[in-house]
């Protein structure tokens, strides 16, 4: 049986420094999907954005305090496929227009680009692709069509056939009612070439609109109101919807998948939800100097150069001069207030202690959504006091270079989310592939690749799910995690150098061997995108009897974490 043609859909793909068409992490996690497609020559093709301005460029103003600024982006190097199209976007026919990322040119599989920001729209629909993830409701769905409706039409005019439409993240759920409206509203035939791919159990990331705001923005193309509703509800939920008109759904880790399929039981008519975990791209990601160490020396001298060029990058941007040999502690991913960030340095006088005495040094770095108030006051709080703090240091931006030399210049990857709040977090594979040692909370893929004793360290303890107040649970995690500091890391670290070597080595085989993205396409290749063999073998798969029907519906919302 061949192979089927899948077109991926996703609001933001990183795969180059050079090339601002993401956020964060689900960009990176598409970019890494991207890469592997193209290295193992699967069939496949991309479908995002082409934004005018990124994200936003993030930087430090005369105040001190983190800035919101963006610059215009000009690209040389993509081609222009004279390809357009038309979508009707509250009321407007808005034009949009194609580019290609050529698959040598950074060694993925073809991506298409879109954009509205040309001559023939109006300035409103030109801003669509502005920005990512702008926080106007009407541009946000305006965006939303556009990578949906617009990319299955443009994916079409292109003459690039596809079998089966993977929305990655609800997004791209209007590519599932343009399906729709070409089959003529038969669900059926949309379900055989649609599957899902849910990111995060935290209600920010499970959009809900009012349904006619959507119906104005083009988001359902021409399907009724009412059977709109029957799909997504009156408050209409993208992830709803999308489970109802896909014929596979997965969660990115084994733990999130479990949470998946209790959180959406109450959903009927929904389909089976797998779990797949997720991978980076270990070609990308792995610094060669330290692919290339086969002894403990050279393990320990690779790590030592790479940290070197990381203490020059804060010299140079910060001010601070950090010490290639004192244990390195990084936390860098996205400013939301359920990863916090602002874990280890609540007992001040106890991580002060290890930082005045050049035991550790702390890196942090990351972004906030521009309209995330509290992410952006947690950036700058820890900002403010690193200021005053011997051998800490924030860094602005999180841009696929900044991540590279982070993951390669630490000895310590800190990841401290809300379990079980954070679904995946790949950040800590690619600090893996470099020698950096996780030290997580037991959630996301910690749960299936982080191994006290064996190649790094997790935050585990009785009465680990226990329903007790946020602080107290706050303060639990942190005291584990200075326990864990103290008494284990910084001891083997400074006296145990051998020991050291032993847990980066099995930390680098584990993400080479299970969390490279070339495995995680493969798996997706063979359960998710081949159509149905036999109409048992999912619903067996995917058995849920043993999840409660209806969970509380507050359950893994981000009201929780408040």
């Amino acid at each position: 049986m061949s192979l089927p043609n899948v077109a991926y859909f996703s609001m933001e793909i990183a795969i180059d420094q050079s090339l601002a068409t993401y956020s964060g992490g689900l960009g990176f996690l598409a970019g890494s999907h991207m890469q592997s497609a193209g290295y193992l020559q699967l069939p496949m093709t991309g479908v995002t954005m082409l934004w005018s301005y990124g994200y936003y460029d993030q930087r430090i103003d005369h105040n001190g305090e983190v800035e919101v600024a963006y610059i215009r982006k000009t690209y040389d190097f993509l081609t222009d496929l004279n390809i357009q199209t038309k979508v009707k976007i509250f009321g407007e026919d808005v034009v949009v227009k194609a580019y290609k990322v050529e698959p040598e040119l950074f060694g993925t599989c073809p991506i298409y680009l879109l954009t509205t920001d040309v001559e023939e729209n109006s300035e409103w629909a030109r801003r669509i692709s502005h920005k990512l993830y702008d926080g106007d409701e009407r541009i946000r769905i305006a965006q939303e069509t556009v990578l949906g409706v617009g990319g299955v039409r443009i994916l079409q005019e292109a003459g690039c056939k596809f079998d089966v439409i993977h929305m990655n993240e609800g997004h791209a759920l209007p590519a599932a009612f343009e399906l729709l409206r070409q089959y003529n509203g038969n669900l059926d035939e949309v379900k055989k070439r649609t599957v899902f791919t849910t990111h995060t159990p935290v209600a920010a990331g499970n959009e809900v609109h009012w349904v006619d705001t959507l119906l104005e923005g083009g988001f359902f193309s021409e399907y009724p109101r009412d059977k709109a509703i029957a799909l997504g509800g009156e408050n209409f939920s993208l992830t709803v919807a999308a489970l109802r008109m896909s014929r596979l759904a997965n969660a990115v880790s084994q733990l999130h998948g479990l949470v998946a399929k209790k959180m959406w039981s109450w959903v009927e008519g929904k389909c089976p939800i797998k779990a797949i975990t997720n991978a980076v791209n270990l070609h990308y990601w792995q610094d060669k100097r330290i692919a290339n160490a086969t002894t403990t020396s050279e393990l320990l001298a690779a790590k030592h150069e790479m940290k070197k060029d990381l203490c020059q990058y804060i010299f140079d941007n910060c001010g601070k001069r950090f010490d290639p040999d004192v244990l390195t502690i990084t936390w860098a991913r996205r400013f939301a207030d359920y990863k916090r960030a602002w874990l280890i340095l609540m007992d001040k006088p106890r991580i002060e202690k290890l930082l005045n005495e050049n035991k550790i040094q702390i890196v942090f770095a990351g972004k906030f959504h521009p309209d995330d108030t509290m992410g952006k006051e947690i950036f700058n709080k820890i900002l403010k006091e690193s200021k005053n703090m011997k051998n800490v240091a924030v860094l602005p931006g999180y841009e696929l270079a900044l991540s590279a030399k982070l993951k390669r210049g630490s000895d310590i990857w800190l990841n401290t989310p809300i379990r079980p709040l954070e679904a995946s977090g790949t950040s800590g594979m690619s600090a893996n592939m470099n020698g950096a040692l996780h030290l997580s909370i037991l959630d996301g893929w910690a749960v299936e690749g982080t191994w006290t004793g064996i190649n790094g360290y997790t935050v585990e303890y009785p009465g680990l799910d226990d329903d007790i107040p946020w602080e107290q649970r706050h303060w639990k995690d942190h005291d584990r995690i200075m326990d864990i500091l103290e008494n284990e890391i910084i001891p083997t670290y400074y006296n145990n150098k051998e020991e050291w070597a032993r847990l980066m080595r099995q930390a680098m085989r584990t993400s080479e061997a299970y969390f490279n993205s070339d495995r995680m396409v493969v798996e997706y290749y063979n359960r998710i995108y081949k159509p149905i063999a036999h109409a048992g073998d999912e619903a067996h798969d995917d058995d849920d009897t043993n999840i409660e029907e209806k969970p509380n519906s507050d359950a893994w919302t981000y009201s929780n974490i408040k």
